[in-house]
């Protein structure tokens, strides 16, 4: 199968030269196993998938750990979190030692509170999104079909690079979340509720999360939904983006907006038939910004880009899409789903860049040109994001 690299590839290995522990989280079938398989050849490869590694690893870690060579990944260690201080142990036994353990987990909550306790200040994080436009290009001459036939299928590898059904692998991936990673979490009559409320979040992806009305709508308590939201964000399923404000604590108690990390699981969920239904459906316009939110995420997340996403909207409702809080200035992106904007459009962005902090105005669109509107905006081809984010 062919193997696309990974903008995360060259910061994982400078910190296999300089950790002894890596950490590679992120969603199911993302690629994290294939892209240290890829990495690195010389090591030994253990998968915690194993039912007979996985027993070895919960029954007696310290003897496990002893079994394994000097260099070895060790896939899906959240099955096996009682390893974590023994691997501490190993490394404290000789710090200068480095590149011993590559550890990879889809649970991603779960593991980094074990790594959290016993290897901080031992191990480089990562983590590993969908495949990005920086990875697999667009062309940048796509009709409004060919983009959404991109947002329907995801970013995930096996859907985007090697061809496979996207209803089937969607349809596998919602079931192998559900029986797999929430069976020891939620009983079988929550399975089903939450299959439900899923789909209504993906309803309302790229809104401003209101939990009184998911909370009525889905028939389950305000506490449910909390705790639902943090198991969909701890497993990377969705992404809540903060509200910006200059007052930091005020960031945190306001509604955040809610996005998928991958559009083909949302437009599953909303069961879209083909790429032109989605093109002129009810959510287009929703997934094609949650399209935009999460290439600018997964380039973030790859680089460790020394910036923070929000949205911003004022007590009149008007708002702007992304804020990139940067140095040295912060970089206003608005997002539309259109081939060419409004004058009132443009004048609605322009009064919202006078309201905040002297900053770059983006407007991001199917236009197909890059196009210079005044001294602080600049119109973006859609395919054309990375191009104007901060230097990493």
């Amino acid at each position: 199968m062919k193997y696309i690299r990974r903008t995360i590839e060259p910061y994982i290995e400078e910190s296999v030269s300089q950790f002894p522990v890596l950490v590679l989280t992120g969603p199911r079938q993302s690629g994290k196993s294939t892209l240290c398989r890829e990495l690195f050849p010389a090591y030994a490869y253990v998968s915690l998938d194993d039912p007979w590694q996985r027993k070895a690893a919960q029954d007696d870690p310290a003897l496990f750990l002893e079994s394994l060579p000097e260099q070895v990944v060790i896939d899906e260690v959240q099955y096996a979190p009682g390893i974590l201080p023994y691997i501490k142990m190993a490394v404290d036994a000789d710090r200068r030692r480095t590149g011993r353990y590559i550890l990879t987990g889809s649970q991603a909550f779960h593991m980094m509170q074990g790594v959290s306790e016993s290897l901080a200040g031992r191990a480089a994080i990562f983590e590993l999104l969908g495949m990005s436009l920086k990875e697999v290009p667009a062309r940048g001459n796509e009709s409004l079909v060919e983009v959404f036939e991109r947002i329907l299928h995801g970013g995930y590898p096996d859907c985007l690079v090697h061809g496979v059904d996207w209803r089937r692998f969607y349809s596998s991936y919602v079931t192998t979340y559900l029986e797999r990673d929430l069976r020891q979490i939620l009983d079988v009559q929550e399975l089903s509720r939450f299959h439900t409320f899923l789909e209504l979040l993906a309803a309302r992806t790229s809104s401003v999360l209101n939990k009184a009305e998911l909370s009525r709508t889905a028939g389950i308590s305000a506490k449910t939904v909390e705790r639902w939201l943090f198991i969909l964000e701890a497993g990377r399923i969705i992404y809540r983006l903060r509200p910006y404000s200059k007052n930091i604590s005020k960031r945190l108690v306001k509604s955040p907006k809610i996005y998928f990390t991958d559009t083909g699981l949302a437009a599953y969920l909303l069961n879209y038939p083909r790429a032109a239904s989605l093109a002129e459906g009810l959510h287009n316009g929703a997934l094609f910004e949650n399209f935009i939110v999460m290439e600018i995420e997964k380039y973030r997340s790859s680089t460790n880009a020394a910036f923070s996403l929000f949205f911003y909207r004022d007590s009149h409702g008007n708002e702007v899409d992304l804020v990139l809080d940067a140095y040295p200035e912060p970089i206003y992106i608005e997002i539309k789903m259109a081939k060419a904007m409004k004058e009132r459009q443009l004048t609605s962005f322009m009064k919202q860049l006078d309201q905040l902090m002297p900053g770059r105005g983006v407007l991001l669109s199917l236009y197909g040109e890059s196009l210079r509107i005044d001294r602080r905006v600049e119109l973006v081809p859609w395919h054309r994001v990375h191009d104007h984010l901060p230097a990493e």
